[in-house]
């Protein structure tokens, strides 16, 4: 016992003797190179490399937004007509992509914390494309469901949400929030594009084709960036999180205790692991998987249903794809507000904040059968779906730390995937049993509202015996 806690001091003090230098070496540095003295100017590149991490990210949210819900809610009506299905079998197609993803997340999680995501990324991006161009050729619809399943969706789990977003949390941690954001704009831009898009490419060339673009789109946009800028974490680049360049960053009378503070965290979240066993059985961590899971349920359904929502209400298809147009463009646009909001306000009541403005923008637009009120709702709601994909990245990562990152984010999305995986369906089936979806959307709001009072209960998680990863 006595050598374990004194092997554990020694490499304390060992990290503070490194900090140390590294701060001598910049205060010498910042005074030869400039006439005002600057304590924290160490030798870094013009561009910390932590944002061409972020760039390719956002490239890999553009191409994963073409499996989404959302776009292929684009393609409901003339896939079933054509296909001779159902509603509510189709959205069992989505159903399946979700339990395929949750199954892999674990097992993906664990390959970024070892691996990293540069090759996994490339490779899903082949896998996925290669899927879209084929999805162009089916003729039945178990064709299109084995196509979809086994390469589109395995693809895009290599390629999308744990190796990225795992990734720019490892590069950042006082400007996770805003990294995370930017990254996610991709998703937004690419929602916001894609109904659009998809309008056009029908007019040109038929849903089939429309498929085989997508998938070209997806080896050119992720496969290089991937291979030639995707890299684990700073510290292989002899690097630290957001660059480490202080000056700009604090008052010089703050300096040392300022770079003290964010050194401790950044040392803290690379060094601390956590095992499986700890993870599961960490109250906080069952909280946050209800608590995104039961949002999952509703978003999940939304995104393929709203559209046919709004055709069956009567109006044109050109007024629902503005639905989704404003939800989109609204979830784009909020998504930096949400990353600085991160950044400054305690994460939990951020999270709450988010899901209320959720659940107030579904109540609006489902209140009464009005194109204003339909409309100013969905824009509440596409607010706050804004902060979504930010705010769940920054809990997981403030709460667990980057060692083990991979890891929790792949347990985590084992259980919340699998909620989700019923939204479709539910959607789905309701309307096939009431011909209305109106049960599916209140039944949304009101699972919003919980959703906002467990995030207040899921306070940080407390480890009982650390253990340090090395290097």
């Amino acid at each position: 016992m006595r050598i374990g806690i004194n092997l554990t001091g020694l490499r304390l003090l060992l990290q503070e003797a490194q900090f140390l230098v590294v701060l001598e070496a910049a205060t010498l540095s910042g005074n030869m190179n400039s006439k005002t003295p600057s304590h924290y100017s160490a030798s870094q590149p013009r561009i910390f490399y932590g944002w061409y991490i972020v760039g390719v990210g956002f490239l890999s949210h553009i191409v994963c937004a073409f499996h989404l819900s959302s776009t292929l809610s684009v393609f409901l009506r003339p896939l079933t007509e054509d296909l001779g299905v159902s509603r509510g079998l189709f959205s069992l197609l989505r159903s399946g992509e979700i339990v395929i993803g949750a199954v892999m997340a674990p097992l993906v999680g664990t390959w970024v914390d070892r691996y990293g995501g540069r090759w996994l990324m490339a490779g899903g991006a082949s896998l996925a494309g290669i899927g879209f161009l084929l999805l162009s050729q089916v003729t039945a619809f178990w064709q299109f469901l084995i196509v979809r399943w086994f390469l589109v969706t395995v693809g895009g789990v290599f390629m999308c949400y744990i190796a990225v977003t795992v990734t720019i949390s490892r590069w950042f941690v006082r400007r996770r929030g805003r990294a995370i954001a930017i990254a996610t704009l991709g998703q937004g831009i690419s929602k916001v594009g894609i109904p659009l898009l998809a309008a056009t490419l029908f007019v040109w060339l038929g849903w089939r084709h429309t498929w085989s673009v997508f998938g070209i789109v997806t080896v050119v946009l992720v496969v290089v960036p991937a291979i030639a800028f995707m890299r684990r974490n700073p510290e292989e680049m002899g690097l630290q999180p957001d660059g480490i360049s202080l000056s700009s960053d604090f008052p010089a009378e703050t300096d040392t205790e300022s770079a003290r503070a964010i050194s401790d965290t950044r040392n803290f979240e690379k060094s601390i692991v956590w095992t499986r066993g700890e993870v599961v059985r960490s109250r906080v961590f069952w909280l946050l998987c209800l608590t995104f899971g039961m949002a999952n349920v509703g978003i999940a359904g939304l995104n393929l249903h709203v559209f046919a929502h709004i055709s069956d209400m009567g109006y044109p298809s050109f007024i629902a794809a503005t639905v989704m147009g404003i939800i989109a463009f609204t979830q784009l646009g909020s998504t930096m507000f949400w990353g600085f909001i991160s950044e400054r306000v305690e994460i939990r009541k951020a999270t709450m904040l988010m899901f209320l403005i959720q659940a107030t923008g579904i109540g609006i637009a489902i209140a009464t059968g009005q194109l204003v009120p339909i409309y100013a709702g969905f824009f509440l709601y596409g607010i706050g779906l804004g902060g979504s994909l930010v705010l769940q990245e920054m809990i997981w990562a403030t709460y667990y730390g980057r060692a083990s990152l991979g890891m929790v984010r792949g347990l985590g999305m084992l259980i919340t995937l699998t909620f989700g995986a019923g939204g479709a369906p539910f959607f789905g089936f309701i309307f096939d049993a009431t011909g209305s979806y109106a049960i599916s959307f209140i039944t949304f709001a009101v699972g919003l509202l919980i959703c906002a009072f467990l995030t207040l209960l899921a306070g940080a998680p407390q480890k009982q015996n650390l253990i340090y990863a090395k290097g």
